[in-house]
Protein backbone atom coordinates (compact mmCIF):
# COMPACT_ATOMS: atom_id res chain seq x y z
CA UNK A 1 0.00 0.00 0.00
CA UNK A 2 2.96 2.17 -0.65
CA UNK A 3 0.80 4.46 -3.47
CA UNK A 4 -1.67 5.13 -0.87
CA UNK A 5 0.30 6.58 2.78
CA UNK A 6 -1.51 6.69 5.98
CA UNK A 7 -4.33 4.26 4.66
CA UNK A 8 -2.77 0.49 5.06
CA UNK A 9 0.43 -0.56 6.33
CA UNK A 10 -0.27 -4.25 5.67
CA UNK A 11 1.61 -5.78 2.75
CA UNK A 12 0.38 -9.03 0.99
CA UNK A 13 3.35 -10.64 0.65
CA UNK A 14 3.29 -14.34 1.37
CA UNK A 15 -0.63 -14.27 1.30
CA UNK A 16 -2.40 -17.07 -0.35
CA UNK A 17 -5.14 -15.45 -2.33
CA UNK A 18 -8.20 -16.45 -3.99
CA UNK A 19 -8.51 -14.29 -7.45
CA UNK A 20 -11.70 -14.13 -9.29
CA UNK A 21 -12.79 -14.21 -12.93
CA UNK A 22 -12.78 -9.82 -12.13
CA UNK A 23 -8.93 -9.93 -11.77
CA UNK A 24 -8.07 -12.00 -15.47
CA UNK A 25 -8.19 -11.68 -18.72
CA UNK A 26 -8.40 -14.69 -19.91
CA UNK A 27 -11.37 -17.20 -21.26
CA UNK A 28 -14.47 -17.74 -19.26
CA UNK A 29 -13.85 -20.41 -16.48
CA UNK A 30 -9.93 -19.74 -16.67
CA UNK A 31 -7.17 -21.49 -18.16
CA UNK A 32 -6.81 -24.98 -17.40
CA UNK A 33 -3.44 -25.01 -15.40
CA UNK A 34 -4.72 -22.34 -13.05
CA UNK A 35 -6.41 -23.30 -10.01
CA UNK A 36 -7.36 -19.55 -9.26
CA UNK A 37 -5.40 -19.64 -5.70
CA UNK A 38 -1.97 -17.73 -5.86
CA UNK A 39 1.12 -16.90 -3.58
CA UNK A 40 2.00 -13.01 -3.50
CA UNK A 41 5.39 -12.79 -4.16
CA UNK A 42 5.34 -8.95 -3.73
CA UNK A 43 2.48 -7.29 -2.65
CA UNK A 44 3.09 -3.44 -1.28
CA UNK A 45 1.15 -1.53 -3.54
CA UNK A 46 -2.47 -1.19 -3.94
CA UNK A 47 -2.85 -1.21 -7.52
CA UNK A 48 -1.82 -4.60 -8.40
CA UNK A 49 0.36 -7.56 -6.65
CA UNK A 50 2.93 -9.96 -8.56
CA UNK A 51 1.55 -13.61 -7.49
CA UNK A 52 2.26 -17.17 -8.67
CA UNK A 53 -0.62 -19.18 -8.90
CA UNK A 54 -0.66 -22.46 -7.28
CA UNK A 55 -1.95 -24.52 -9.88
CA UNK A 56 0.07 -23.35 -13.03
CA UNK A 57 3.40 -22.22 -11.56
CA UNK A 58 3.11 -19.06 -13.63
CA UNK A 59 3.77 -15.49 -12.54
CA UNK A 60 1.14 -13.17 -12.84
CA UNK A 61 -0.26 -9.44 -12.20
CA UNK A 62 -3.83 -9.41 -10.23
CA UNK A 63 -6.09 -6.02 -10.04
CA UNK A 64 -6.66 -5.19 -6.35
CA UNK A 65 -9.54 -2.53 -7.76
CA UNK A 66 -11.95 -5.93 -6.78
CA UNK A 67 -12.17 -7.52 -3.62
CA UNK A 68 -9.47 -10.25 -3.10
CA UNK A 69 -10.05 -13.17 -0.65
CA UNK A 70 -7.19 -14.06 1.97
CA UNK A 71 -7.27 -17.45 2.80
CA UNK A 72 -3.48 -17.96 4.28
CA UNK A 73 -0.41 -16.78 4.83
CA UNK A 74 2.90 -19.04 4.31
CA UNK A 75 6.09 -18.28 6.48
CA UNK A 76 9.71 -16.29 4.88
CA UNK A 77 11.56 -19.65 3.93
CA UNK A 78 8.64 -21.20 1.93
CA UNK A 79 8.38 -17.72 -0.23
CA UNK A 80 12.30 -18.02 0.05
CA UNK A 81 12.13 -21.29 -1.23
CA UNK A 82 9.73 -20.50 -4.13
CA UNK A 83 11.44 -17.98 -5.45
CA UNK A 84 14.94 -19.98 -5.55
CA UNK A 85 12.30 -22.44 -7.78
CA UNK A 86 11.04 -19.27 -9.87
CA UNK A 87 14.89 -18.50 -10.75
CA UNK A 88 15.48 -22.42 -11.62
CA UNK A 89 12.29 -22.63 -13.55
CA UNK A 90 13.87 -19.74 -15.62
CA UNK A 91 16.72 -21.96 -16.61
CA UNK A 92 14.05 -24.82 -17.70
CA UNK A 93 13.50 -27.01 -14.73
CA UNK A 94 9.52 -26.19 -14.67
CA UNK A 95 8.24 -29.35 -12.76
CA UNK A 96 9.50 -29.27 -9.19
CA UNK A 97 8.07 -25.46 -8.91
CA UNK A 98 4.92 -26.72 -10.40
CA UNK A 99 4.85 -29.69 -8.06
CA UNK A 100 5.68 -27.29 -5.31
CA UNK A 101 3.45 -25.15 -5.80
CA UNK A 102 0.26 -27.37 -6.29
CA UNK A 103 1.27 -29.23 -3.50
CA UNK A 104 1.53 -25.95 -1.21
CA UNK A 105 -1.92 -24.96 -2.64
CA UNK A 106 -3.49 -28.19 -1.47
CA UNK A 107 -2.19 -27.92 2.23
CA UNK A 108 -3.38 -24.58 2.45
CA UNK A 109 -6.92 -26.00 1.38
CA UNK A 110 -6.55 -28.82 3.84
CA UNK A 111 -5.57 -26.52 6.53
CA UNK A 112 -7.79 -23.71 6.17
CA UNK A 113 -11.18 -26.31 6.00
CA UNK A 114 -14.15 -26.46 3.39
CA UNK A 115 -15.97 -23.45 4.03
CA UNK A 116 -17.70 -20.42 1.87
CA UNK A 117 -14.56 -18.89 0.31
CA UNK A 118 -13.04 -22.24 -0.71
CA UNK A 119 -15.55 -23.62 -1.88
CA UNK A 120 -15.16 -21.80 -4.92
CA UNK A 121 -11.25 -22.68 -5.38
CA UNK A 122 -12.47 -26.35 -4.39
CA UNK A 123 -14.78 -26.64 -7.39
CA UNK A 124 -12.49 -24.79 -9.74
CA UNK A 125 -9.73 -27.40 -9.26
CA UNK A 126 -13.05 -30.54 -9.59
CA UNK A 127 -14.03 -28.90 -12.05
CA UNK A 128 -10.68 -28.60 -14.29
CA UNK A 129 -10.06 -32.67 -13.50
CA UNK A 130 -13.66 -33.29 -15.93
CA UNK A 131 -12.44 -31.11 -18.08
CA UNK A 132 -8.99 -32.31 -18.51
CA UNK A 133 -10.51 -35.75 -18.85
CA UNK A 134 -12.86 -35.06 -20.86
CA UNK A 135 -11.60 -31.96 -23.78
CA UNK A 136 -7.98 -30.89 -22.32
CA UNK A 137 -7.55 -27.63 -24.43
CA UNK A 138 -6.12 -24.12 -23.20
CA UNK A 139 -9.70 -23.25 -21.52
CA UNK A 140 -11.61 -24.84 -18.80
CA UNK A 141 -14.40 -26.25 -20.92
CA UNK A 142 -15.52 -28.99 -22.49
CA UNK A 143 -16.78 -28.04 -25.98
CA UNK A 144 -19.45 -29.87 -28.28
CA UNK A 145 -20.01 -30.06 -31.89
CA UNK A 146 -23.64 -30.06 -32.44
CA UNK A 147 -23.30 -30.15 -36.36
CA UNK A 148 -23.14 -27.67 -39.13
CA UNK A 149 -20.37 -25.80 -37.16
CA UNK A 150 -22.27 -25.21 -34.33
CA UNK A 151 -20.12 -25.44 -31.70
CA UNK A 152 -21.80 -25.54 -27.88
CA UNK A 153 -19.21 -25.03 -24.94
CA UNK A 154 -19.86 -25.57 -21.06
CA UNK A 155 -17.57 -23.97 -18.10
CA UNK A 156 -18.18 -23.31 -14.79
CA UNK A 157 -19.21 -20.35 -13.13
CA UNK A 158 -17.34 -20.94 -9.12
CA UNK A 159 -19.49 -18.42 -7.40
CA UNK A 160 -22.73 -19.11 -8.92
CA UNK A 161 -22.28 -22.88 -8.41
CA UNK A 162 -23.66 -23.33 -11.79
CA UNK A 163 -23.07 -24.84 -15.26
CA UNK A 164 -22.85 -21.87 -18.00
CA UNK A 165 -23.80 -23.36 -21.48
CA UNK A 166 -22.77 -21.12 -24.67
CA UNK A 167 -24.67 -21.71 -27.87
CA UNK A 168 -23.93 -19.57 -30.97
CA UNK A 169 -26.82 -17.94 -31.32
CA UNK A 170 -29.39 -16.12 -29.23
CA UNK A 171 -32.14 -18.00 -30.26
CA UNK A 172 -33.85 -20.50 -28.50
CA UNK A 173 -32.40 -24.36 -28.81
CA UNK A 174 -34.68 -27.17 -28.31
CA UNK A 175 -32.41 -29.64 -29.01
CA UNK A 176 -29.97 -28.23 -26.59
CA UNK A 177 -32.50 -27.88 -24.04
CA UNK A 178 -33.85 -31.00 -24.39
CA UNK A 179 -30.38 -32.67 -23.96
CA UNK A 180 -29.44 -31.13 -20.80
CA UNK A 181 -33.16 -31.88 -19.26
CA UNK A 182 -32.05 -35.29 -19.92
CA UNK A 183 -28.58 -34.99 -19.10
CA UNK A 184 -29.06 -33.44 -15.46
CA UNK A 185 -32.46 -34.55 -14.58
CA UNK A 186 -33.57 -32.80 -11.16
CA UNK A 187 -31.41 -29.80 -11.64
CA UNK A 188 -32.87 -26.23 -12.25
CA UNK A 189 -32.06 -25.31 -15.79
CA UNK A 190 -32.63 -22.05 -17.29
CA UNK A 191 -31.70 -19.87 -20.17
CA UNK A 192 -29.40 -17.11 -20.56
CA UNK A 193 -31.21 -14.17 -22.15
CA UNK A 194 -29.01 -12.21 -23.94
CA UNK A 195 -28.93 -8.47 -24.37
CA UNK A 196 -29.14 -8.19 -27.77
CA UNK A 197 -30.05 -10.84 -30.50
CA UNK A 198 -26.25 -10.42 -31.88
CA UNK A 199 -25.12 -11.71 -28.62
CA UNK A 200 -24.28 -15.51 -27.97
CA UNK A 201 -27.04 -16.71 -25.62
CA UNK A 202 -26.85 -19.90 -23.69
CA UNK A 203 -28.27 -22.12 -20.65
CA UNK A 204 -27.74 -22.09 -17.11
CA UNK A 205 -27.49 -25.68 -14.94
CA UNK A 206 -27.85 -24.79 -11.32
CA UNK A 207 -26.77 -26.93 -8.40
CA UNK A 208 -27.42 -26.93 -4.76
CA UNK A 209 -24.87 -25.36 -2.83
CA UNK A 210 -22.12 -28.33 -0.96
CA UNK A 211 -21.63 -27.99 2.61
CA UNK A 212 -18.94 -30.20 3.16
CA UNK A 213 -16.30 -31.71 1.01
CA UNK A 214 -18.21 -34.89 0.31
CA UNK A 215 -21.07 -32.98 -1.22
CA UNK A 216 -19.21 -31.02 -3.83
CA UNK A 217 -17.51 -34.26 -4.62
CA UNK A 218 -20.72 -35.57 -5.21
CA UNK A 219 -21.70 -32.27 -7.42
CA UNK A 220 -18.68 -32.89 -9.43
CA UNK A 221 -19.80 -36.35 -10.34
CA UNK A 222 -22.98 -35.34 -11.06
CA UNK A 223 -21.48 -32.89 -13.39
CA UNK A 224 -19.09 -35.56 -14.89
CA UNK A 225 -21.72 -37.80 -15.86
CA UNK A 226 -23.91 -35.86 -17.23
CA UNK A 227 -21.29 -33.99 -19.52
CA UNK A 228 -20.26 -37.88 -20.23
CA UNK A 229 -24.22 -37.92 -21.45
CA UNK A 230 -23.87 -35.26 -23.54
CA UNK A 231 -20.80 -36.13 -25.26
CA UNK A 232 -22.84 -39.60 -26.20
CA UNK A 233 -25.59 -37.81 -27.10
CA UNK A 234 -23.68 -35.47 -29.69
CA UNK A 235 -20.50 -36.82 -30.44
CA UNK A 236 -20.73 -41.00 -30.12
CA UNK A 237 -18.15 -41.14 -32.33
CA UNK A 238 -15.78 -39.33 -29.52
CA UNK A 239 -16.90 -41.17 -26.49
CA UNK A 240 -15.14 -44.43 -27.61
CA UNK A 241 -11.64 -42.73 -27.41
CA UNK A 242 -12.35 -40.85 -24.21
CA UNK A 243 -13.22 -43.98 -22.25
CA UNK A 244 -10.09 -45.37 -23.53
CA UNK A 245 -7.82 -42.84 -22.09
CA UNK A 246 -9.74 -43.32 -18.73
CA UNK A 247 -9.50 -47.00 -19.12
CA UNK A 248 -5.87 -46.50 -19.43
CA UNK A 249 -4.88 -43.56 -17.31
CA UNK A 250 -8.09 -43.66 -14.88
CA UNK A 251 -10.09 -40.46 -13.83
CA UNK A 252 -8.26 -37.53 -12.33
CA UNK A 253 -9.40 -37.06 -8.62
CA UNK A 254 -7.38 -34.22 -7.26
CA UNK A 255 -10.41 -33.31 -4.35
CA UNK A 256 -10.04 -37.02 -3.19
CA UNK A 257 -6.30 -36.53 -1.81
CA UNK A 258 -7.63 -34.16 0.48
CA UNK A 259 -8.81 -34.35 4.32
CA UNK A 260 -12.07 -33.41 5.08
CA UNK A 261 -10.75 -30.78 8.19
CA UNK A 262 -13.78 -29.57 8.88
CA UNK A 263 -17.10 -31.91 9.31
CA UNK A 264 -20.11 -30.59 9.88
CA UNK A 265 -21.91 -31.17 13.60
CA UNK A 266 -25.39 -32.61 11.71
CA UNK A 267 -25.60 -34.69 8.84
CA UNK A 268 -28.31 -34.93 6.36
CA UNK A 269 -29.18 -37.57 3.98
CA UNK A 270 -31.30 -36.78 0.62
CA UNK A 271 -35.02 -38.03 0.51
CA UNK A 272 -36.01 -39.55 -2.39
CA UNK A 273 -39.75 -39.69 -3.66
CA UNK A 274 -41.94 -42.05 -6.01
CA UNK A 275 -42.24 -38.90 -8.56
CA UNK A 276 -38.79 -37.37 -8.99
CA UNK A 277 -39.04 -33.92 -10.26
CA UNK A 278 -37.47 -33.74 -13.48
CA UNK A 279 -35.40 -30.86 -15.21
CA UNK A 280 -37.15 -27.97 -16.30
CA UNK A 281 -36.15 -24.61 -18.53
CA UNK A 282 -37.48 -21.22 -17.10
Amino acid sequence: MADVPGVCELPLTRAVVQYRDVHEIDVPGGRIQDVGIALVLEGRYASSAEVIDLGSAEVKLLDLSHELVVLDWVYEPTLEHVGQLIRRAAEGERSELARFCFQVGLEVLERVGFSSLTRPSLLRIGFRDVCRDLDLHEGTSVRFVLGEGRVVRVHMDYEANALLVRTPTATRDAKVEEALAAAFPGTDLRRILPASSAAAGGYQVRFPVAMDLEELRGQIEVIRTGLLRLVTRFEPQRIAQVESVLGTFGRRETLARLRAASTPGVRSVRLRTAHAAEGTVH
